[in-house]
């Protein structure tokens, strides 16, 4: 994926970029000098960047201010269309999902064939700054999972992200972290919002989500991902997001 340096000397506010990844294709830490509207034409990404772990399905963008370090995992095959954008006052300066409707999807497609050197007061401006305009909407937080700064707890979620089936107790990690448990479990409500047991169910359905947009059966995933039963897992999905798994799907179809 293209990096900060690649940008140097680019005569426009936007620019843009197309390319083409295999599955389980891994871009290592890096930053940009320009925010970054990433979005999967096809395929599905996860991302993580210092304060939070992202899942990125069909639909679904991620803009990300410049200068935020972040990896990218492509979970699948996937069709890569990024938009690097001039730090504006009016756009976010935090990392937010977007939901892409079909509107958006069709901006950012056109946006993929304007010439270098576009126009930026004719049509090919209107294009880029509807664009911008959507950047704005609402974050999808469901489908982020905060990560802690300490760097105590921060291995012991990157543990839980590698591999969300373990199902190791509060006393197991707060031994791993070198803490009192009840020093554990103030300190992980505070550095992310959420009770261990909160966070990791969260990490697991995200990571059932990514699953699901890769089209695996809702019975494999529920048990590849830490579930003892497809109806506890279906329930759980229900729970945080207000449809069954299936349904989750068929609506972003």
């Amino acid at each position: 994926m293209l990096h900060s340096h690649d940008l140097l000397g680019v005569p426009r506010p936007v620019w843009t970029l197309a390319d083409e990844y295999p599955a389980r294709f891994v871009d290592p830490r890096h930053c940009h000098g320009r925010a970054q509207l990433l979005y999967a034409a096809q395929g599905v990404m996860s991302i993580v960047t210092d304060d939070a772990s992202f899942v990125i399905p069909p639909q679904r963008a991620i803009w990300m201010p410049a200068g935020v370090f972040h990896e990218v995992t492509c979970r699948s095959a996937v069709s890569v269309r990024t938009l690097y954008v001039e730090a504006g006052s009016e756009l976010p300066h935090d990392c937010r999902v977007i939901e892409v409707s079909p509107l958006l999807r069709a901006l950012i497609l056109e946006a993929m064939t304007l010439p270098r050197e576009y126009d930026p007061a004719g049509r090919d401006g209107r294009i880029v700054q509807l664009i911008i305009d959507s950047i704005a909407a609402p974050a999808s937080a469901s489908l982020a999972a905060p990560m802690p700064r300490d760097k105590r707890l921060l291995p012991i979620c990157q543990a839980l992200i590698e591999d969300p089936t373990r199902a190791d107790s509060i006393d197991d990690w707060a031994a791993e972290a070198c803490m009192s448990r009840r020093t554990f479990t103030r300190s992980f409500r505070e550095e992310t919002g959420m009770s261990l047991a909160e966070w990791r169910q969260h990490v697991r359905l995200l990571e059932a989500l990514a699953r699901l947009a890769c089209g695996q059966p809702v019975t494999t995933i529920a048990f590849d991902v830490g579930y003892e039963s497809p109806s506890a897992f279906t329930a759980a999905f229900q729970r945080a997001f207000g449809v069954p798994p299936s349904r989750y799907m068929a609506q972003r179809s």
